[in-house]
């Protein structure tokens, strides 16, 4: 969960509040009941409630915090290394008024620390990429192949390539649109000599 948990909790601190659930909601769907699964749940509600006070949605950021509020209050604080404790104030001031959601929502923490994207390790780097190619219009299959190549280089002997362009890509806020297009550039290469080395062996080369 920890890959995860960080990925996510990045996305919210640079203020994209309702990408950020996406770094959760995959691994939350497949946990069974219990506090793991309620504290995702709260932790995706929660991003949920910031969201919609930003767009002053405020019925819908007050019914959330109810409902978060809920998920979370049973659960131990600090959480899998998440200070619950910075959360629950928040969504029981927002439940009694909605309004005060868009004012200061909470910075999330993860062992004491306001992760953002340059404390990711290459894993969560990875989660992040997915998440901003998901909600920035890239294409997710650009992002998925450069994954599964940087997790190549990454496990050999070779050098970084693809895992240094993709640190950038999520690093790099004002220039992600030109990483993003060397990125494609590489992958679309790697691909083709894939495609010419295969065509040696199948007769088609």
């Amino acid at each position: 969960m920890r890959d995860h948990l960080r990925a996510g909790i990045a996305v919210y601190n640079e203020g994209r509040y309702h990408a950020a659930h996406d770094a959760w909601e995959e691994y939350w769907l497949k946990l069974d009941t219990g506090d793991d699964e309620r504290f995702l749940h709260g932790l995706i509600q929660f991003t949920a409630v910031v969201h919609h006070a930003s767009e002053e949605n405020w019925s819908g950021a007050q019914g959330l915090a109810e409902s978060a509020a809920e998920y979370l209050d049973s659960l131990p604080d600090p959480y899998h290394g998440v200070a619950l404790d910075e959360v629950r104030p928040f969504l029981a001031a927002t439940a009694a008024d909605p309004h005060h959601a868009a004012t200061d929502p909470p910075t999330l923490t993860h062992d004491g620390e306001a992760v953002d994207y340059d404390a990711l390790d290459f894993d969560a780097t990875a989660i992040a990429a997915e998440v901003l190619a998901e909600t920035g219009r890239y294409d997710e299959a650009v992002i998925a192949d450069a994954v599964a190549r940087a997790r190549s280089e990454l496990s050999g002997d070779g050098g970084s390539q693809f895992a240094g362009m993709l640190f950038s890509f999520v690093r790099e806020r004002d220039q992600r649109p030109v990483v993003y297009q060397r990125l494609r550039d590489h992958v679309e290469l790697e691909q083709q000599k894939d495609d010419d080395v295969r065509g040696l062996f199948d007769g088609s080369g």
